[in-house]
Protein backbone atom coordinates (compact mmCIF):
# COMPACT_ATOMS: atom_id res chain seq x y z
CA UNK A 1 0.00 0.00 0.00
CA UNK A 2 1.54 3.39 -1.15
CA UNK A 3 1.73 6.19 1.69
CA UNK A 4 -1.25 7.90 0.28
CA UNK A 5 -3.43 4.99 0.99
CA UNK A 6 -2.21 4.56 4.50
CA UNK A 7 -4.77 5.32 7.26
CA UNK A 8 -2.57 5.55 10.47
CA UNK A 9 -5.25 5.70 13.20
CA UNK A 10 -5.92 5.24 16.71
CA UNK A 11 -9.63 4.18 16.40
CA UNK A 12 -9.12 0.76 16.41
CA UNK A 13 -8.10 0.96 20.12
CA UNK A 14 -11.38 3.45 21.22
CA UNK A 15 -14.34 0.95 19.59
CA UNK A 16 -16.70 -0.78 21.66
CA UNK A 17 -16.32 -4.63 21.88
CA UNK A 18 -17.23 -6.75 18.86
CA UNK A 19 -17.76 -10.91 18.57
CA UNK A 20 -16.99 -10.55 14.91
CA UNK A 21 -14.26 -9.47 13.08
CA UNK A 22 -12.27 -5.77 13.47
CA UNK A 23 -9.95 -5.29 10.92
CA UNK A 24 -7.54 -1.98 10.68
CA UNK A 25 -6.65 -0.61 7.19
CA UNK A 26 -8.35 -3.43 5.40
CA UNK A 27 -8.13 -3.73 1.69
CA UNK A 28 -11.69 -3.30 -0.12
CA UNK A 29 -10.84 -2.93 -3.74
CA UNK A 30 -10.06 -6.42 -4.07
CA UNK A 31 -13.56 -7.28 -2.91
CA UNK A 32 -15.71 -4.69 -5.10
CA UNK A 33 -16.72 -6.09 -8.63
CA UNK A 34 -14.44 -3.29 -10.13
CA UNK A 35 -11.59 -4.69 -8.20
CA UNK A 36 -10.58 -0.40 -7.54
CA UNK A 37 -10.47 1.02 -4.54
CA UNK A 38 -8.28 2.23 -1.39
CA UNK A 39 -8.77 0.51 2.03
CA UNK A 40 -11.32 1.19 4.88
CA UNK A 41 -9.66 2.76 8.08
CA UNK A 42 -11.94 -0.19 9.95
CA UNK A 43 -13.70 -2.92 8.45
CA UNK A 44 -16.22 -4.52 11.02
CA UNK A 45 -17.92 -7.87 9.94
CA UNK A 46 -20.00 -7.99 12.68
CA UNK A 47 -21.31 -11.97 13.68
CA UNK A 48 -24.98 -11.65 13.75
CA UNK A 49 -27.48 -9.22 14.23
CA UNK A 50 -27.15 -8.63 17.97
CA UNK A 51 -23.58 -8.03 17.66
CA UNK A 52 -24.05 -5.33 15.41
CA UNK A 53 -26.82 -3.55 17.48
CA UNK A 54 -24.73 -3.46 20.66
CA UNK A 55 -21.98 -1.75 18.55
CA UNK A 56 -23.46 0.67 17.08
CA UNK A 57 -25.62 1.72 20.34
CA UNK A 58 -21.98 1.94 21.86
CA UNK A 59 -20.16 3.48 18.93
CA UNK A 60 -19.69 7.46 19.48
CA UNK A 61 -22.09 9.36 16.64
CA UNK A 62 -19.30 11.01 15.51
CA UNK A 63 -17.70 8.40 14.01
CA UNK A 64 -18.95 8.08 10.16
CA UNK A 65 -19.87 4.53 9.06
CA UNK A 66 -20.46 3.05 5.93
CA UNK A 67 -22.16 0.08 5.02
CA UNK A 68 -20.90 -1.72 1.90
CA UNK A 69 -22.75 -5.57 0.74
CA UNK A 70 -21.33 -7.21 -2.35
CA UNK A 71 -19.77 -4.10 -3.95
CA UNK A 72 -21.39 -5.10 -7.02
CA UNK A 73 -22.89 -1.58 -8.15
CA UNK A 74 -19.86 0.53 -6.12
CA UNK A 75 -17.10 2.12 -6.95
CA UNK A 76 -14.57 2.76 -3.93
CA UNK A 77 -12.42 5.76 -4.35
CA UNK A 78 -8.65 5.27 -4.54
CA UNK A 79 -8.45 7.37 -1.29
CA UNK A 80 -10.00 4.94 0.61
CA UNK A 81 -12.78 5.42 3.38
CA UNK A 82 -12.22 7.07 6.66
CA UNK A 83 -14.20 6.39 9.91
CA UNK A 84 -16.14 2.20 10.17
CA UNK A 85 -17.35 0.23 7.13
CA UNK A 86 -19.54 -2.60 7.69
CA UNK A 87 -19.90 -5.41 5.92
CA UNK A 88 -22.25 -8.13 6.24
CA UNK A 89 -21.32 -11.85 5.80
CA UNK A 90 -23.32 -14.84 5.06
CA UNK A 91 -22.63 -16.66 8.38
CA UNK A 92 -24.82 -14.25 10.30
CA UNK A 93 -26.94 -12.62 7.88
CA UNK A 94 -27.18 -15.11 5.01
CA UNK A 95 -29.74 -17.26 6.19
CA UNK A 96 -32.70 -17.85 3.29
CA UNK A 97 -35.95 -19.25 5.01
CA UNK A 98 -39.22 -20.26 3.27
CA UNK A 99 -42.15 -18.23 4.94
CA UNK A 100 -46.00 -19.21 4.69
CA UNK A 101 -46.97 -17.06 1.52
CA UNK A 102 -42.72 -15.92 0.75
CA UNK A 103 -39.55 -16.13 2.53
CA UNK A 104 -37.07 -14.44 4.66
CA UNK A 105 -33.90 -13.66 3.76
CA UNK A 106 -30.55 -12.22 5.12
CA UNK A 107 -29.37 -9.16 4.26
CA UNK A 108 -25.93 -11.05 3.15
CA UNK A 109 -27.61 -13.30 1.04
CA UNK A 110 -27.27 -13.12 -3.15
CA UNK A 111 -30.57 -12.06 -4.62
CA UNK A 112 -29.76 -15.14 -7.18
CA UNK A 113 -29.57 -17.31 -4.19
CA UNK A 114 -32.88 -16.03 -3.08
CA UNK A 115 -34.48 -16.27 -5.78
CA UNK A 116 -33.27 -20.10 -6.49
CA UNK A 117 -34.67 -20.66 -3.10
CA UNK A 118 -37.97 -19.62 -3.75
CA UNK A 119 -37.78 -21.98 -6.74
CA UNK A 120 -36.45 -24.57 -5.02
CA UNK A 121 -39.72 -23.86 -2.52
CA UNK A 122 -42.22 -23.39 -5.32
CA UNK A 123 -42.67 -19.86 -5.00
CA UNK A 124 -43.00 -17.73 -8.03
CA UNK A 125 -42.64 -13.88 -8.48
CA UNK A 126 -38.90 -13.43 -7.11
CA UNK A 127 -37.72 -14.76 -10.45
CA UNK A 128 -36.27 -11.24 -11.44
CA UNK A 129 -33.89 -11.06 -8.40
CA UNK A 130 -31.66 -13.71 -10.67
CA UNK A 131 -31.28 -11.02 -12.37
CA UNK A 132 -29.70 -8.53 -10.45
CA UNK A 133 -25.96 -8.65 -9.05
CA UNK A 134 -25.51 -7.85 -5.50
CA UNK A 135 -27.38 -8.88 -1.73
CA UNK A 136 -30.87 -8.32 -0.16
CA UNK A 137 -29.67 -5.80 1.87
CA UNK A 138 -28.89 -3.54 -1.46
CA UNK A 139 -31.54 -4.48 -3.19
CA UNK A 140 -33.72 -3.76 -0.40
CA UNK A 141 -32.17 -0.23 0.01
CA UNK A 142 -32.41 0.98 -3.66
CA UNK A 143 -35.38 -0.72 -4.60
CA UNK A 144 -33.51 -2.73 -7.15
CA UNK A 145 -35.46 -4.07 -10.11
CA UNK A 146 -34.85 -5.77 -13.81
CA UNK A 147 -36.76 -7.87 -16.00
CA UNK A 148 -40.13 -6.54 -14.91
CA UNK A 149 -40.34 -7.07 -11.29
CA UNK A 150 -38.55 -4.51 -8.86
CA UNK A 151 -38.37 -5.14 -4.40
CA UNK A 152 -41.06 -2.67 -4.20
CA UNK A 153 -43.92 -5.13 -5.56
CA UNK A 154 -43.15 -8.42 -3.24
CA UNK A 155 -40.92 -6.81 -0.05
CA UNK A 156 -43.72 -6.87 3.25
CA UNK A 157 -40.82 -5.53 5.35
CA UNK A 158 -37.33 -4.97 6.11
CA UNK A 159 -35.66 -5.45 9.67
CA UNK A 160 -32.91 -3.08 10.22
CA UNK A 161 -30.48 -1.60 12.73
CA UNK A 162 -30.64 2.05 13.10
CA UNK A 163 -27.29 4.04 13.30
CA UNK A 164 -27.93 3.88 17.18
CA UNK A 165 -28.45 0.39 17.71
CA UNK A 166 -32.15 -0.10 18.02
CA UNK A 167 -33.42 -2.89 16.16
CA UNK A 168 -36.49 -2.18 14.18
CA UNK A 169 -39.02 -3.92 11.59
CA UNK A 170 -40.13 -1.11 8.76
CA UNK A 171 -43.48 -1.79 6.76
CA UNK A 172 -43.12 -2.00 2.70
CA UNK A 173 -44.90 1.00 3.09
CA UNK A 174 -42.70 2.92 5.58
CA UNK A 175 -39.78 2.52 3.31
CA UNK A 176 -41.83 4.32 0.66
CA UNK A 177 -39.80 2.49 -2.35
CA UNK A 178 -39.69 4.09 -5.52
CA UNK A 179 -37.36 4.13 -8.38
CA UNK A 180 -33.89 3.26 -7.33
CA UNK A 181 -34.61 4.38 -4.01
CA UNK A 182 -35.89 3.67 -0.49
CA UNK A 183 -36.68 6.09 3.00
CA UNK A 184 -34.24 4.48 5.23
CA UNK A 185 -33.70 6.20 8.40
CA UNK A 186 -30.01 7.67 7.44
CA UNK A 187 -27.05 5.13 8.85
CA UNK A 188 -29.31 2.23 9.27
CA UNK A 189 -28.52 -0.96 7.57
CA UNK A 190 -30.97 -3.87 6.54
CA UNK A 191 -30.13 -7.34 8.19
CA UNK A 192 -32.84 -9.29 6.75
CA UNK A 193 -36.24 -8.76 5.27
CA UNK A 194 -39.76 -10.40 4.13
CA UNK A 195 -40.53 -11.76 0.30
CA UNK A 196 -44.04 -12.60 -0.68
CA UNK A 197 -44.35 -15.11 -3.20
CA UNK A 198 -47.25 -17.16 -4.85
CA UNK A 199 -47.47 -21.00 -5.41
CA UNK A 200 -45.49 -22.03 -8.60
CA UNK A 201 -44.26 -24.98 -10.81
CA UNK A 202 -40.50 -25.47 -9.53
CA UNK A 203 -39.54 -26.19 -13.14
CA UNK A 204 -41.59 -22.96 -14.69
CA UNK A 205 -40.02 -21.15 -12.23
CA UNK A 206 -36.50 -22.33 -12.56
CA UNK A 207 -36.81 -22.34 -16.53
CA UNK A 208 -38.07 -17.92 -16.23
CA UNK A 209 -34.70 -18.07 -14.12
CA UNK A 210 -32.96 -19.70 -16.87
CA UNK A 211 -33.87 -17.29 -19.13
CA UNK A 212 -33.09 -14.46 -17.21
CA UNK A 213 -29.36 -15.80 -16.76
CA UNK A 214 -29.27 -15.95 -20.63
CA UNK A 215 -30.20 -12.38 -21.51
CA UNK A 216 -28.43 -10.95 -19.25
CA UNK A 217 -25.23 -13.10 -21.26
CA UNK A 218 -26.14 -12.46 -24.01
CA UNK A 219 -26.61 -8.24 -23.18
CA UNK A 220 -24.49 -7.38 -20.76
CA UNK A 221 -20.33 -7.90 -19.63
CA UNK A 222 -21.24 -9.86 -17.14
CA UNK A 223 -17.59 -11.59 -16.93
CA UNK A 224 -15.75 -8.26 -16.84
CA UNK A 225 -14.69 -6.05 -14.37
CA UNK A 226 -17.64 -3.85 -14.15
CA UNK A 227 -20.28 -2.41 -11.82
CA UNK A 228 -23.65 -3.26 -13.31
CA UNK A 229 -25.89 -0.39 -14.52
CA UNK A 230 -23.87 3.00 -14.75
CA UNK A 231 -26.65 5.40 -14.57
CA UNK A 232 -30.51 5.57 -14.10
CA UNK A 233 -32.95 5.33 -16.64
CA UNK A 234 -34.38 9.29 -16.77
CA UNK A 235 -38.28 8.94 -17.13
CA UNK A 236 -39.19 7.28 -20.24
CA UNK A 237 -36.48 6.72 -21.39
CA UNK A 238 -33.00 4.74 -21.84
CA UNK A 239 -29.68 5.97 -20.32
CA UNK A 240 -28.10 3.21 -22.99
CA UNK A 241 -29.87 4.94 -25.56
CA UNK A 242 -28.93 8.35 -24.97
CA UNK A 243 -24.93 7.05 -24.21
CA UNK A 244 -25.31 5.71 -27.49
CA UNK A 245 -26.83 8.92 -29.76
CA UNK A 246 -23.84 10.59 -27.69
CA UNK A 247 -20.99 8.38 -29.37
CA UNK A 248 -19.58 7.07 -25.78
CA UNK A 249 -19.70 3.46 -26.81
CA UNK A 250 -16.43 2.23 -26.38
CA UNK A 251 -15.32 5.50 -24.98
CA UNK A 252 -12.09 4.94 -22.76
CA UNK A 253 -9.60 6.47 -20.15
CA UNK A 254 -6.92 4.82 -18.76
CA UNK A 255 -8.03 1.38 -18.11
CA UNK A 256 -11.83 2.28 -17.46
CA UNK A 257 -13.88 2.01 -20.82
CA UNK A 258 -17.46 2.08 -21.72
CA UNK A 259 -18.22 -1.72 -22.83
CA UNK A 260 -18.85 -2.25 -26.25
CA UNK A 261 -21.66 -4.84 -25.43
CA UNK A 262 -23.57 -2.69 -23.06
CA UNK A 263 -22.86 1.22 -23.25
CA UNK A 264 -24.61 1.95 -19.90
CA UNK A 265 -22.11 -0.43 -18.01
CA UNK A 266 -18.25 0.92 -17.31
CA UNK A 267 -15.71 -2.01 -17.16
CA UNK A 268 -12.11 -2.00 -15.73
CA UNK A 269 -9.95 -3.31 -19.26
CA UNK A 270 -7.31 -3.93 -16.46
CA UNK A 271 -5.16 -1.97 -14.39
CA UNK A 272 -7.86 1.03 -13.88
CA UNK A 273 -8.31 3.32 -10.85
CA UNK A 274 -11.80 4.79 -9.28
CA UNK A 275 -10.65 8.13 -10.59
CA UNK A 276 -10.37 6.82 -13.90
CA UNK A 277 -13.61 4.88 -13.99
CA UNK A 278 -15.28 8.23 -12.49
CA UNK A 279 -13.63 10.41 -14.50
CA UNK A 280 -15.02 8.59 -17.41
CA UNK A 281 -18.83 8.64 -16.10
CA UNK A 282 -18.69 11.95 -15.92
CA UNK A 283 -16.99 12.77 -19.55
CA UNK A 284 -20.04 10.27 -21.15
CA UNK A 285 -22.69 12.86 -18.79
CA UNK A 286 -21.03 15.56 -20.35
CA UNK A 287 -21.06 14.42 -23.96
CA UNK A 288 -24.92 13.09 -23.12
CA UNK A 289 -26.04 16.31 -21.91
CA UNK A 290 -24.39 18.06 -24.60
CA UNK A 291 -25.88 15.62 -27.47
CA UNK A 292 -29.58 15.13 -25.70
CA UNK A 293 -29.97 18.03 -23.03
CA UNK A 294 -30.22 15.34 -20.71
CA UNK A 295 -28.16 15.13 -17.39
CA UNK A 296 -28.00 11.65 -16.48
CA UNK A 297 -27.78 10.28 -12.74
CA UNK A 298 -25.49 7.90 -11.24
CA UNK A 299 -26.65 4.89 -10.33
CA UNK A 300 -23.40 3.21 -9.06
CA UNK A 301 -22.59 4.29 -5.75
CA UNK A 302 -19.03 6.34 -5.43
CA UNK A 303 -18.53 6.45 -2.31
CA UNK A 304 -14.68 7.34 -0.56
CA UNK A 305 -11.80 9.90 -0.39
CA UNK A 306 -10.06 10.41 -4.10
CA UNK A 307 -6.42 9.91 -3.92
CA UNK A 308 -3.97 12.87 -3.45
CA UNK A 309 -2.78 14.21 -6.97
CA UNK A 310 0.70 12.98 -8.10
CA UNK A 311 3.30 15.20 -6.41
CA UNK A 312 1.01 16.17 -3.88
CA UNK A 313 2.43 16.90 -0.25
Amino acid sequence: MSAALQMPSDLASSLPPLRGRLTPSAPLGPGTWFRVGGPAEILVRPADTEDLAAFLAKLPPEIPVTIIGAASNLIIRDGGIAGIVIRLTARGFGAITPDEGGLIAGAAALDVTVAEHAAQAGLAGLEFLSGIPGTIGGAVAMNAGAYGGDVASVLDWAEIVSRSGEIRKLSAAALALAYRHSALPPGAVVVRARFSARPGDPAEIAGRIGAIRAAREATQPIRARTGGSTFRNPPGMKAWELIEAAGCRGLARGGAAVSEKHCNFLINTGGATAAELEALGEEVRARVHAATGVSLEWEIRRLGIPAPAEGAA
